[in-house]
């Protein structure tokens, strides 16, 4: 009887004990949406569409079906030349990409998007662009789908390779202190 008590006092212990080192790093408020983080890794710049602008659309439901609404600001870019930064994700193989996805972050596996539809745009580029992991510009004829089969809401056709984004600085991995053992 003596070691089960014992056993439950330490269960409790426990389970009353700080755990720090399981933490998931979560904020309270949730994790940020694709567009919202990419402006921690790609920095907004005066000329390039950003993607938190991209963001403005919702889905509604129209004729038995669910589709996308966009914003007075996202269909004011429809037909017209821009520049968009983002992150390859290649859709041939090889090195060079003449048609490829360009997405708000950066990719983080090899069968999955990062990202929803509205933080991806669907690139036909003029010439084929050498894919890699840093983040580029390419400028190109912005088009605004409302009713692709395959989902896609941007294509940006005729895209020219404009040069390498510049992504913000790396953030210090933080620090997991855990409480010192007790004796």
């Amino acid at each position: 009887m003596r070691r089960i008590l014992v056993l439950f006092a330490a269960l409790g212990a426990l389970a009353a004990a700080e755990v720090t080192a399981f933490t998931t790093g979560i904020p309270a408020a949730g994790l940020p949406s694709a567009s919202d983080y990419s402006g921690t890794v790609l920095p907004e710049k005066a000329g390039i569409v950003s993607w938190r602008t991209l963001a403005q659309v919702q889905p509604v439901k129209e004729g038995g079906k669910m589709v996308p609404e966009f914003s007075k600001d996202i269909l004011a870019l429809d037909r017209k030349s821009v520049k968009i930064q983002g992150f390859i994700i290649p859709l041939d193989m090889g090195d060079k990409q003449k048609r490829f996805l360009l997405t708000a972050v950066p990719p983080h596996c090899s069968f999955c998007l990062p990202a929803g539809p509205d933080a991806v745009v669907e690139v036909q580029a003029r010439d084929a662009v050498k894919y890699g992991f840093e983040p580029i510009v390419v400028e190109g004829r912005f088009a605004v789908l409302k009713d692709d089969p395959a989902g896609i809401l941007y294509r940006l056709a005729d895209a020219e390779f404009v040069g390498p984004a510049t992504a913000a600085p790396a953030a210090a991995a933080p620090v997991v202190r855990l409480p010192a053992p007790t004796r």
